[in-house]
């Protein structure tokens, strides 16, 4: 059996990736050990650019979001309250509560709309590559054996992607040994209870905020986006971590819970499983990782998401953009479209921005720990967040907003290069759209803004795989932007010249098409 593209992992990341080489022409396969969906309580929401992302996708209400995506009032770095709201429109820092269950459903939803051939309970047990193939060993649901061929193989399978190991691909990184998180599903509690503006009232203790509560022992937190299954999770930090605890493989129990979040608040508060049985309870020792894969790409072998990056942050939210910078790429390169040096690309990009997460969410770490030193270094950080200079800086970082691409030259206040912001249209039908309506499918955009017909002369060598907008916008930071299928705008102006440039360098034009 021959296949395009062969994904190793059946999660967000190579479901997403799935939608989104489906957006472009392209039929993979995707490969998921798991018999069944994970259960697992992991991730319980999306913050910042990617939130915009998979509204451009039609992906945001489907998701649980309402209307259309709306900056956070605020947030946390580190435990510390980011007050946004003084931010205004540049705030950058979007909310999209959706637990990675569900996100994972609605992804596989998606998947099978667009006719992506996903398969449960198939395992990859090893591959080879020659100059123009993947060879790939795989134990099907069946339990036989058998080789499948692809042009590409991308790793989506996790921290411990097999992927990454037999590509040779290096994961250096480091982690903090002395942490201990532990979460725990529970049912409604007297002892608990939320209160509006983000905080949470403990007997014994008073009101508290609900985020990231620092004491002296520990951090506290509590996510109750369901009421009837609110999540409570501790980070300690030990001297020897292993020493007082069960084994590994040892399961939690609510009484060690209880134990934990007494040490942390100094108040016994007892919890009770949520209402439908057994919580779901998770111990991790050890549990501040920072890795960062030295190279996403081995010749026709690609990784993505935690097979790259792992951290103790908003690995999903990077994981998705990855596969949306990956998706349209090689996608090009199986049509025989992409310029020289595109797919090469994909790790450039991504690369620098899980490099840019590692380091924030190390620092975030870094400030949640006990100590007084911290404690100073926290009072300071608070302070310097005063000025909405910095208080912007902290949210575009956090946001994944402060990444701008390479896109040649550039005017320093032009969008080139920069995530395309959110923009209300009228199109030449005189319809009202928004901007993310006309990204639903995924491909180049040429939104033109300038009224006349100079535009659509130059890009007609493109119109077979980029697609030109008219319209008017009262707030447009540009003439004429050419967004790519990542949401990145990769011109701004209204030189036609400019723009041949701009679409020969990301998007071949059909005369210089060959076979890849």
């Amino acid at each position: 059996m021959t296949f395009d593209v062969v994904i190793v992992g059946g999660g967000p990341t190579g479901l997403f990736l799935a939608c989104e080489l489906r957006l472009a022409g392209v039929r993979p396969l995707v490969l998921e050990r798991r018999p069944d969906p994970d259960p697992a309580d992991k991730a319980h929401g999306l913050t910042g650019q990617v939130v915009r992302l998979l509204d451009n996708r039609g992906l945001f209400e489907r998701c649980g979001g309402r209307g259309v995506p709306a900056p956070a009032p605020g947030f946390f770095f580190g435990g510390i309250p980011l007050p946004l709201h003084v931010l205004g429109a540049d705030n950058p820092m979007h909310l999209l509560p959706v637990n990675q269950r569900d996100l994972e459903r609605v992804l596989h939803e998606r998947a099978a709309e667009l006719g992506a051939d996903v398969r449960h309970g198939w395992d990859v047990l090893s591959f080879g590559q020659s100059d123009d193939r993947v060879d790939v060993v795989v134990r099907a649901a069946d339990g036989t054996e058998t080789t499948l061929t692809t042009r590409y193989l991308v790793g989506c399978d996790g921290a411990r992607s097999l992927v990454r190991k037999q590509a040779g691909i290096a994961f250096p990184g480091d982690g903090d040994d002395g942490v201990v998180d532990r979460s725990a599903l529970i049912g409604p509690s007297d002892s608990i209870r939320p209160v509006p503006g983000g905080r949470v009232v403990i007997d014994g203790l008073g009101e508290i905020p609900a985020h990231f509560h620092r004491t002296d022992r520990g951090v506290f937190t509590l996510l109750a986006h369901d009421p009837e299954r609110p999540l409570v999770n501790t980070a300690e930090w030990e001297d020897d971590p292993a020493g007082d605890f069960p084994g590994p493989g040892a399961p939690m129990t609510l009484a060690e819970m209880e134990d934990s979040v007494e040490r942390v608040l100094g108040v016994r508060l007892p919890l009770t499983a949520p209402p439908e049985g057994a919580p779901t309870m998770l111990r991790r020792l050890c549990g501040r990782t920072f890795r960062l894969a030295d190279r996403y790409r081995a010749a026709r072998v690609l990784i993505a998401g935690d097979a790259a990056h792992v951290s103790h942050g908003p690995t999903l939210n990077l994981a998705l953009q990855d596969a949306a910078n990956l998706a349209w790429k090689l996608a090009a390169t199986l049509r025989g479209q992409a310029p020289e040096g595109l797919l090469d690309s994909y790790e450039s990009e991504r690369r620098a921005s899980g490099e840019r997460v590692l380091m924030h969410t190390r620092a975030a770490s870094a400030l949640m720990a006990p100590g007084g030193g911290v404690t100073a270094l926290r009072l300071l950080f608070a302070e310097l967040l005063g000025s909405a200079e910095n208080l912007r800086a902290v949210a575009a970082l956090m946001a994944g907003a402060d990444v701008r691409y390479d896109m040649g030259e550039e005017h320093p206040a032009a969008p080139t290069g920069w995530f395309v912001p959110p923009l209300d249209l009228i199109t030449g039908d005189g319809r009202a759209r928004r901007l993310a309506e006309l990204l639903r499918d995924a491909r180049p955009l040429l939104l033109d803004l300038t009224g006349g017909n100079d535009l659509a002369v130059a890009a007609e060598p493109w119109t077979d795989r980029v697609r030109r907008v008219a319209a008017t916008a009262d707030d447009a930071p540009a003439p004429a932007l050419l967004v790519r299928p990542d949401g990145y705008v990769a011109w701004a102006g209204e030189d036609p010249d400019g723009l041949k440039a701009a679409l020969t360098r990301w998007f071949t034009p059909e005369r210089d098409s060959t076979t890849s």
